[in-house]
Formats: C-alpha cells, sequence, structure tokens
C-alpha cells in the first residue's frame, strides 16, 4: 500500500472510530442523564446496573446488525430476511430488558422511590410503560443508524475500489502503452539512424542524441504521477524530429508550442497518443498530406490542437481506437482531470482529423 493510501486508510479510521463514539456518547447521556434525572427523583443504584445492561444490549445489537445482518441479508438483497431478523433482535433486547426488572426488583424500587416525591403530576406516564416506550424506540434508532452508516461504509468502500481498479488499469495501460512504443517505433528509428551514418554522421549523431532522450524519458520520468511541461513537450519535439526521418518531402509538418512556457505539472504520456495517431493515419507515400500540432499555453490552461490528413482508409474511425492508448487516454483524462478538460475529436468534409484537448492546471 503506498504512502498517499496508508494515510487515506489511517483517516478513514479515525473518522468511523469518531463517529462510533459520537453515537454512543449520545445513546449514553439518553440512558444515564436525561431519562433518569428527567424524573426527578433519587434513583437507585439498580436502574442504573438495568441502564448499563441496557447500554451493552444495544452495543450488541448495533454491531450484530452491522457486522451479520446487513452484509449477509441486505447487501445480498435478502431483504425480507433482514426485516424478519430486525423485529427478532427489537422484541429480544426488550425482551431480556423486561427480565432484568424483576431480577434487580426495579418495579418495587421505583414505585418507593415516585411515592416518597409525592403524587404524579397531571399527564405523567408511570415508569414501566416510559421504559417499554424508551427501550422499542432506542432499539429500533440503533438499528437503523447501524444499517444506515454500515450501508454507507460499503459504498464508498465498493467505490474507492472501483476508482483504484481504475487507476491501476490505467497504469497498467501506460506502461503497456510505453511497451508498444519501444519495440516498433525505436526498431524503425534505429534502421533510419543506421542509415543516416552513411551520409550525414553529425544528423545521424544528433538523431541518437535524441532517441536515448527520449528513453531516458520513459524509464524514469514516467514513473511519476507527474512530469514537468517542458519535459513533456520536450519528449514530444523529440519525437517528430525523429519522425522527419522517414518523411518525403509529400508531407507537410509542421510543430509550434511556447518558446517561455510557464512549467507547470502535468500527467506523462497525454500528447504522445495523439501525435502517434496523426503519423500513423496522416502519411501517404503517394498523395500529399499534411500534419499539423500546435500546443499553446494561456495562464493555467494548455491546449493541443493536432490536424492530419485523412485517406480513404476503412479502418480509420474517429471515435475509436485508432492509434495507441486514445481509449487509455480518455480514462487517464477522466480520472486525473475531472472536470478540468475537454477533449473533441471530429473528421470533416475535407479530409482532415482534428483533435483538441484543452486541460485545466490551475
Amino acid at each position: 500500500m503506498s504512502e498517499p493510501s496508508t494515510h487515506k486508510f489511517r483517516k478513514s479510521i479515525s473518522v468511523l472510530v469518531l463517529i462510533h463514539i459520537l453515537i454512543w456518547t449520545v445513546i449514553a447521556v439518553v440512558l444515564f442523564i436525561y431519562q433518569p434525572l428527567s424524573w426527578n427523583i433519587a434513583i437507585p443504584i439498580q436502574l442504573w446496573i438495568k441502564q448499563a445492561i441496557v447500554l451493552v444490549l444495544l452495543i450488541i445489537s448495533y454491531y450484530v446488525n452491522a457486522y451479520v445482518f446487513v452484509p449477509r441479508f441486505l447487501l445480498q438483497n435478502h431483504v425480507r430476511k433482514f426485516f424478519i431478523l430486525l423485529i427478532l433482535m427489537v422484541g429480544t433486547v426488550i425482551f431480556i430488558s423486561s427480565l432484568v426488572d424483576p431480577w434487580l426488583h426495579i418495579p418495587q424500587l421505583m414505585d418507593k422511590a415516585f411515592h416518597h416525591r409525592g403524587p404524579p403530576r397531571p399527564g405523567e406516564h408511570g415508569h414501566n410503560r416510559d421504559f417499554s416506550v424508551l427501550m422499542l424506540t432506542m432499539t429500533s434508532l440503533v438499528l437503523g443508524i447501524s444499517t444506515s452508516v454500515t450501508a454507507i461504509q460499503k459504498w464508498q468502500t465498493d467505490q474507492r475500489l472501483r476508482q483504484e481498479l481504475e487507476q491501476e488499469k490505467t497504469t497498467s495501460e501506460l506502461s503497456f502503452l510505453k511497451a508498444q512504443i519501444n519495440p516498433h517505433f525505436f526498431f524503425n528509428t534505429l534502421n533510419n539512424i543506421y542509415a543516416l551514418t552513411v551520409v550525414d554522421v553529425e544528423a545521424s549523431r544528433e538523431a541518437i542524441h535524441k532517441l536515448s532522450r527520449m528513453m531516458r524519458y520513459l524509464l524514469y520520468e514516467t514513473q511519476q504521477d507527474t512530469t514537468f511541461l517542458n519535459k513533456e513537450i520536450g519528449f514530444i519535439k523529440d519525437y517528430i524530429e525523429l519522425m522527419k526521418l522517414r518523411l518525403t518531402d509529400r508531407v507537410t509538418l509542421r510543430f509550434t508550442y511556447p518558446e517561455n512556457l510557464n512549467d507547470e505539472q502535468i500527467a506523462p504520456m497525454l500528447f504522445l497518443p495523439f501525435v502517434e495517431n496523426a503519423f500513423k493515419h496522416g502519411i501517404s507515400s503517394t498523395d500529399p498530406s499534411n500534419i499539423t500540432i500546435v500546443i499553446t499555453q494561456e495562464d493555467s490552461q494548455l491546449s493541443m490542437n493536432v490536424s492530419n490528413t485523412v485517406f480513404n482508409d476503412p479502418q480509420i474511425q474517429v471515435e475509436g481506437d485508432s492509434g495507441i492508448g486514445l481509449n487509455n487516454t480518455r480514462r487517464r483524462l477522466d480520472l486525473i482531470y475531472p472536470n478540468q478538460h475537454t477533449l473533441s475529436i471530429e473528421r470533416t468534409a475535407d479530409n482532415q482529423y482534428n483533435v483538441k484537448l484543452t486541460l485545466n492546471l490551475a
């Protein structure tokens, strides 16, 4: 478990413990302070013993419901059995509580205490009826709280697990994305560099340097959750420069980005799938083609526009998983930048494939 996950887990445990302490504090106040003192009589010690027994019964009913009834019946869609068990639990608590009265001689002691206080006030109920009503109310309330808290915890746990699984999935897909780039791209690039060494040694050295920077970026910078924007753009720049080695004069390529960057933190490998897709599907060996990649930055808003020619290839689908990692990138954007990004992909009537990605990095 990572350090942030451990911190979140400990924090959630602390909150859970605090909630339970608060629940039992409120119930104990009702049992030991509010109800006995509202009678305005001298409370016999046997009543305090009974209230302690009642508190124990309520605690047992709470956790039996939370750890047995709710997970095994309610959350398994056995609703009828669940409510039958709740009714039996309420009846059991009231029945055991009623057995405590004769055992501790509560009725006689309470009658004596009320007799010493004086005649009953107008509209005042007998204490036995008060006990029954209180037990029914308290037991029902405790079971209701137990059911609600347990159901909410289960929902939060399931949601957290779904998010963790989704993050793990996108992380593994990012690793797969890097592995997918390496063999095909690096093999072709090395062949191009090898051919370049025959005609231009200096250019081949520069290409090898760019390739080594890309490999270093893939190995080290993408292991973290974020990287610096200038490094991400530098990787894209090196990628484009190496792709130029196999382009013909029939390809028009334009790549622009801000010279003076506000070097923000950004998730790595967000731009590459769109750029790679443009080179994969936007180049023809016979027809004129164009690729335009424009990255702009205004305050904390970062935008990337990629436009390329689309040839009549039935395998190219605007919303499909063309290129590498488009679906993966969509999921990463939804997880990392929820409500902080816009992504539009369209194919125009004049056979252009346009991608526009906008990120709010504030």
